[in-house]
Order: structure tokens, then sequence, then C-alpha cells
């Protein structure tokens, strides 16, 4: 029997659970450092958190969902849908929730991860797989004096739903996907908000509505309707695979849908030129908002684009030397994307540290499996990112191709898997060589980009191409490993 160990219980973490039952692993623990799952769609609780992929897209093939409230849904309904798929695929009773882990070390000579849990607790497993994603620990910015900053102050990954808003000058630093959503929630109940934006988003308007009952009866109801809604989103999204990776003045209909959006939105010169981005578009992440416009228009909104200089006990100094006093500052900056399942220490054979052999960069095989690693899977790793369609379908891909790899362990016909060297180097030279001609090569600052200038976020082609290179495990790509044969008696590959 194959003992396996999953961390996370995210999208990805309940997919694979899911899948591996049924392909018949039911030695399968899941461990979530938590008491609940859901992953980012747990802890972004802050207001007017939705997510921008559709609905019948932003779901998991195998749990479809007829009755989404909304076209986008919003965070708390993703996060039932979890735990709705959790429970109705009985997962929850291989989770270990309130266990964090720690550290995970290969054993070379018994061939099994040794996981060390928070609070001096150990697991075995024969394969591990880390599902913990890469938006998971929210950033700080280095800015001088954050640290005294004497109000309140919060991320906005850890809203302080404790703290009332009402009549508080609040200073919101960022502008990127959360901000856009938050910010139109709680500006009209300020005094004063003062935007700090390091550069203006590109930003569409957000086709969103609420279903009507009889489209969430028909969806559910009417045969292949949900899966020709699934399927039409999903091929008008990779369409845009084109300008992403391949040509970038493929775009030109997004960039003039935002300046129509921009330009009907925004009557003011002065302002609208402060919400002109410099950037290429898509070299950061593109959002989508119907009310952040009309939001920075408020009387007590303030959009602010001067550097800051330093936060005070109870202000904020730009670098032409303005002071604005301020309550509270929520920090809307992003998470710390490219550090890579951080802080656990994993080691791997011939105690191998990955973070010092990720100290260049982050890099994986088919963003799944890395080399010196053997039986250990990542999910939503390095390079699977998208800017153009739904993460989950590049999750399926992988744990589809993670499940073939336990059931090629489990059946005996390899003892370990640990991809070869030269075949993740070449696929990492091939993926470096592509993102350099995709816009997210366009010179902007972004979360995609590493302190090297490594781009470690981005798949640099088509979500098709993802699914071809992930539809069968090679085992040629992994190093000889001992396999079963007859009499329980091993022998070279």
């Amino acid at each position: 029997m194959t003992r396996v160990a999953v961390i996370g219980t995210g999208f990805g973490g309940i997919a694979v659970a899911v899948r591996l039952k049924q392909a018949g692993v039911s030695d399968l623990v899941l461990f979530e450092k938590s008491h609940d799952v859901g992953g980012v769609w747990r802890e972004n609780t802050y207001p007017g958190a939705a997510c921008d992929v559709p609905s019948h897209l932003y779901s998991l093939s195998f749990a479809p969902k007829a009755d989404w409230s909304r076209r986008f849904a919003p965070q708390a309904e993703i996060h039932q849908y979890l735990r709705d798929v959790a429970r109705d695929f009985d997962v929850l009773p291989h989770i270990r929730f309130g266990t964090e882990v720690l550290a995970a070390t290969w054993d070379d000579d018994d061939g099994v991860w040794r996981l060390t849990l928070a609070g001096g607790g150990e697991h075995e497993a024969d394969v591990l797989v880390a599902a913990t994603g890469q938006l998971s620990r929210p950033s700080t910015p280095a800015i001088p004096g954050l640290d005294r900053f004497e109000g309140t102050m919060f991320h906005s990954a850890q809203w302080d739903h404790g703290h009332d808003l009402t009549g508080e000058r609040v200073a919101v630093l960022g502008t990127g996907a959360s901000a856009i959503q938050f910010v139109p929630a709680i500006a009209p109940r300020t005094a004063s908000l003062t935007v700090f934006q390091r550069s203006a988003p590109y930003v569409l308007a957000k086709p969103d509505r609420a279903y009507r009952e009889r489209a969430k009866k028909a969806f559910a109801r009417v045969p292949g309707l949900l899966r020709l809604s699934r399927e039409g989103n999903y091929f008008s999204n990779e369409l845009r695979s084109l300008g992403f990776n391949t040509e970038p003045r493929l775009l030109f209909a997004h960039k003039a849908a935002y300046r129509k959006h921009l330009r009907a939105a925004v009557a003011d010169p002065a302002l609208r030129e402060k919400l002109t981005p410099t950037d290429p578009m898509g070299c950061k992440r593109i959002l989508m908002s119907n009310d952040w416009y009309p939001a920075l228009q408020l009387p007590q909104v303030e959009v602010v684009t001067d550097r800051i200089a330093e936060v005070r006990a109870h202000s904020v100094v730009t670098a032409d030397g303005a002071e604005r006093e301020v309550d509270t500052i929520v920090l809307g900056t992003g998470f710390a994307a490219t550090e890579f399942l951080l802080p656990m220490r994993i080691t791997g054979r011939g105690g191998c540290d990955l973070h010092e052999q990720w100290k260049d960069g982050a890099r994986a095989h088919l963003g799944t499996v890395v080399p010196g690693f053997p039986n250990f899977f990542v999910l939503y790793g390095p390079n699977t990112n998208l800017g153009h369609n739904s993460i989950i379908v590049m999750l399926e891909a992988q744990v589809s191709w993670v499940v073939q790899a336990v059931r090629a362990l489990r059946d005996g016909r390899v003892r370990e898997l640990e991809v070869r060297r030269d075949v993740a180097e070449r696929f990492d030279a091939w993926v470096q060589e592509r993102v350099g001609h995709t816009v997210f090569a366009g010179g902007c600052s972004s979360w995609y980009i590493d302190e090297h200038g490594r781009n470690t976020q981005n798949w640099p082609a088509s979500t098709l191409t993802f699914r071809r290179r992930l539809r069968r495990l090679r085992l040629e790509e992994f190093e000889p490993s001992p396999v079963a044969v007859a009499g329980g008696a091993r022998a070279q590959d």
C-alpha cells in the first residue's frame, strides 16, 4: 500500500485527494494548519472579495455546480463550494486540521518522507504532495517606519473584521487585485481614504451578473448545458493565450476596451492621467471591476502617485514632503509568491535543501517535480500561473499526472520517481526561453519576477499545451529505479 501525504486543502489539495481516492489510494492524509478547508479562499475574507474567472470554469470538472449565484462568484460562495466538495467526496476524514508541517525529509535508506509537525509530532509517507499554492504568504512592503505605526494596520489577506473603519482616515497601500475589490467596499464609510498607487493597473469592465433562478434550473436540468457554458468560457479565455504568449500586439482589443472603460468612468483628465498605466498591457495582472473607478472619484478619496518616503506614528509621508495623517493602514500589497513552500524546510536525497537548490529561482519539471526529490510533487508550482485562463485547468492536469505517478508506485512498476536532471534542465531552458518572448517580459516590476529577475511564476504557452505535456506520465523521464518483481524481490529498471 502506498502512503500519501498532502499539505494544504485548497483547490489543489482537495482535487488530488478526490482523484487519489477514486484511483483506490486509501492511505491518504491531508495536513491543514487551519481548522477549515479552503486555502486562499478561506484566508481572503476582505470586503468585496470575489473571483475574476467565471464560476462555471472556476470549479472542478468532476464537481460541477449549477446554482452559482453569480457569473463571478464571491469569496464566501467559493469557500463553501470547497467545503461541499470535501464533504461530498468524503475527503474530510482524511484531513488533520490544526496541523502545520514544519519540515519534510527524504530518508535515503528507507525510501520514505518523514514529516515534522508543529507541536513535535511526526508522520511518515511514501509520497509527498505540496498543495500550498503560490498565494499563501502575505507580503509586507519594506517601507521605513512601517513597523512603528501606532494606528491599526493589517494586510488584506488578514482582514481585521473587528475593526470598524467608519469615520476613519484610511490609507491603502497598493492597487492590485485585492485593492480594487476592497477599496470600493470600504470607501463610502471612511472619513478619508488615500490610495497610494505605485503603478496604475489595467482595469476592464467586469461582465458580472446574478444568475436568475430559471437559469440555475436550466443548468441543472438541461443535459450538457453546464458543460457547454464551462467549455465556452474556457475556449474564449484560451484564445487570449495568443496575445499573452505569442504576440502581445494581439491584446489590442483588450487595450481598446480598457481605454473605453476608463474614458466612460473618469471625466477628470488629471485623475484619468493618474490612472493610465505606463507598463505594457498584460505585463502585470489585468484586473476587472465596475466600481473601482467610481470609488476613486468619491469626495473623500485621493489617489497619490508619489513614492512613500516613510511611515510615522500616525501618518504617511511621501517623497514630495506631504504628510497625511491616518488612523488605519490596509496593506493591499499581495503575496510573497516567488518564495515557494516557505517557511517549510524540504530536504531531498543526500540532504539537499530545496530552498538552497532554488536560491537562484524556483524551477520544476512541468511545474510539478524536482530533481533530487523523489516521490515529491508540487501543485501550482513554478511557472504554472496564468494570465489568460483558469488555474483550475492547470491544477487538474497536474492532479491527473500525479495520480498516474502514484499508481505506478502502488502497482510496483517503480519504487521511486525522481525526475532526471537533464530532463528538468531542458524543460526549464524551454520555459525561460519562451517566457522571454511573452508579454510578461515587458520590463515591468511584478510579482511574477523574483529578486534575480527570473520569471518563476508564469506558464509561457497555452493551457492546451500544458495539458498535452501532462497527459501521460513518461517513466523514461525519471531516474532508473528499483521495481517489484515476482516473489517480492527487486530488480533494476
